[in-house]
């Protein structure tokens, strides 16, 4: 070794200089995932979260502790969610939906100050993004040819598609609806923030096809219920009088328009589908993205930036109407 390689090798291990001291903590002091999850899961019962989202945390927190043994929130690491992923035969969509569910815990745990670095943001799950369409006026007029609106369960599918395409609004609005919320002379839905995911009163207009659905509906819906003895005023029922939605997934009219698109060889019926292209319907008449983003009630125009699916070309086109 010459002289001058000598002097720049430094021969003192200085190794330990800077490594984090190890610190032994009791176990009695150490915050377990179980109660941690216990603690968040009150805190989102408390702020109103859906039933639906609150499960998934708990699901998959729980799966993710059974399957690795891990007990303490401190053994947690980028290392044991990937080792999580890898143990998953399921697909990369899956899995993102999966770790998103656990990075919220952690976020909630961050917010609390049980973890004071958010280690988990590095961690990525790669998937094909598969562009979802939305439906288009030829595929809600397919859907309405092939219905007898003479058949009471086929004028109120009919019916609820259509309303779901002209306005955006959920199925789990249309299965709350009530004809408290419509207003014929203004020909307004008027709806209150009890039955909006985002709990905000919102106001959407619709056309005169859909008023004359709606009042046949209706005039239909009073007879039904009389017959059957229900106590309900619900503009969307079932055969028999009562509420077409026992359960988040178990809605009377979302199986029907399954039905429907399987029998007759239908494109983009369902409900995102007719949320989505009732959205880019709105853009492509030259609607704002903030009137849309409020028309759907969504939280911020980032969502509603993912639910149009705007290209490149598309953005590039669009803004050269404003050269």
């Amino acid at each position: 070794m010459t002289k001058k390689k000598q002097i720049l090798t430094v021969n003192e291990d200085l190794s330990d200089i800077f490594a984090i001291p190890k610190t032994s903590r009791p176990e009695s002091d150490r915050l377990t995932i179980e109660k941690a999850l216990a603690t968040v899961t009150r805190q989102m019962e408390i702020s109103g979260y859906r039933e639906r989202t609150i499960s998934d945390y708990n699901v998959y927190v729980k799966h993710f502790r059974k399957t690795l043994k891990i007990d303490y929130i401190d053994e947690i690491t980028n290392d044991s969610i990937y080792d999580w992923l890898a143990s998953m035969d399921v697909s990369p969509q899956t899995k993102l939906t999966r770790v998103k569910c656990l990075k919220a815990f952690l976020s909630r745990c961050f917010d609390n100050g049980w973890i004071t670095v958010r280690f988990w943001k590095t961690v990525k799950v790669k998937v094909d993004s598969n562009v979802k369409e939305g439906a288009t006026e030829n595929n809600i007029n397919a859907l309405l040819s092939v219905l007898d609106l003479g058949d009471f369960v086929q004028l109120r599918d009919a019916t609820a598609a259509l309303l779901m395409y002209r306005t955006g609004i959920r199925i789990k609005t249309i299965a709350q609806l009530e004809n408290k919320h419509i207003d014929f002379e203004e020909k307004l839905l008027r709806l209150d923030g009890a039955i909006m995911k985002n709990h905000e009163q919102l106001l959407l207009p619709f056309d005169d096809v859909l008023h004359r659905l709606l009042t046949v509906l209706i005039k239909q819906n009073d007879l039904i219920r009389r017959e059957y003895r229900k106590d309900n005023t619900y503009v969307f029922i079932t055969k028999q009088g009562g509420i077409i939605a026992t359960s988040p997934s178990n809605n009377n009219i979302q199986k029907r328009l399954n039905k429907y698109a399987k029998q007759y060889g239908l494109k983009n019926i369902n409900p995102h589908a007719l949320r989505r292209g009732f959205a880019k319907s709105l853009l492509e008449k030259g609607a704002k993205i903030t009137d849309i983003s409020r028309a759907l009630g969504h939280s911020n125009l980032a969502v509603t930036s993912q639910y149009l699916h705007l290209d490149k070309e598309e953005v590039a086109e669009n803004l050269r109407k404003y050269l």
